[in-house]
């Protein structure tokens, strides 16, 4: 029996033009895992305004950061893929998408039919929320092939270990008065109907402080980014405490994003041009953000070797 491994992230439109941005938008804004909303009032909403308004925007965002091999999300999970996969020879491991292609479902029976039985399905999301996870559950559970779910890593200590070194080195590089570790944001309502997200976002933080001796606690602080739509969302927004700190004298901020792992439009147009251009414009003056893992061969190991512990596990219990 192979072992499988298939590693799983958001996804990216076929292309940057509007056409193609759109259909990507309404099949993943129409997941409803997405909002709480129900569909008779979140699809009219969606529609109607939403859509019309995001659209345009979002492939305006996506033009600007396309690269010539496509989009640099799927190019640096590829990437990871393929080291992964360097790093595991005796296994197969594959990469999908939760919108868009490769889809999940197809990607598991083409690993079953080539000798994977079993297939471990990897998120490339360190916290586990309903908004991400549960999707690709549900897509990879309609397969028909035999999984297991590897709910989140925010807790793994190589894991933290690494983004603690990471932080580190950039943190070294200048003076810094504020250092923000930025998370995706999720409404509020799904954290008040139980999803743990904010509590394994707080104790990613925590944990990667208690590694790092040298950096002040009283610098460090919690924001959340790329919320949109009418409902509540996560606070504070990264944008007001940007704007907060200048307000306060800081003017030079490191910005952590550990609920990515790899570039794409959060860090390259949402951090480096929009969050940068208000932070600028309010006063502020060094802007700076540790990368995410990207192909650092060090966190593709560390997915190798967490595939192949729960791989182990999962013979011992068999």
């Amino acid at each position: 029996m192979r072992p499988g491994l298939l590693l799983v992230n958001t996804g990216s439109p076929a292309s940057p033009q509007t056409a193609d941005v759109k259909q990507y938008l309404t099949r993943s804004l129409s997941d409803p895992n997405i909002t709480t909303l129900p569909p008779a009032l979140w699809q009219p909403l969606l529609r109607g305004l939403i859509l019309p308004l995001r659209t345009w925007h979002s492939a305006a965002c996506y033009r600007d950061s396309w690269l010539a091999a496509g989009s640099p999300l799927v190019i640096r999970s590829r990437q990871i893929r393929d080291l992964v996969q360097a790093n595991l020879p005796h296994w197969k491991v594959s990469l999908a998408m939760t919108y868009g292609e490769p889809a999940i479902g197809q990607t598991l029976k083409h690993m079953a039919a080539a000798g994977c039985p079993q297939v471990i399905v990897l998120p490339l999301f360190p916290q586990y929320t309903q908004r991400t996870h549960q999707s690709i559950l549900t897509q990879a559970e309609t397969s028909d092939v035999p999984i297991t779910f590897i709910k989140h890593f925010y807790d793994e200590p190589d894991y933290l270990q690494l983004l603690a070194d990471q932080v580190q080195a950039s943190y070294d590089q200048h003076n810094y008065d504020r250092v923000i570790f930025s998370y995706h944001s999720i409404p509020t309502a799904m954290v008040r109907h139980g999803d743990p997200y904010l509590q394994e976002c707080l104790a990613t933080t925590k944990a990667v402080l208690q590694r790092l001796p040298d950096l002040p606690a009283e610098r460090v602080s919690t924001a959340f980014q790329s919320n949109f739509g009418p409902l509540p969302w996560l606070k504070p927004a990264l944008k007001t405490e940007l704007m907060t700190l200048v307000e306060k004298g800081q003017r030079n901020v490191l910005i952590v994003t550990p609920s990515v792992v790899v570039d794409c439009l959060a860090t390259i147009e949402e951090d480096h041009i929009q969050n940068y251009q208000t932070f600028r414009a309010s006063g502020g003056n060094r802007f700076d953000l540790v990368p995410p893992m990207n192909d650092n061969p060090r966190f593709s190991q560390f997915l190798a070797d967490l595939a192949t512990r729960w791989w182990a596990a999962q013979i011992h219990d068999a």
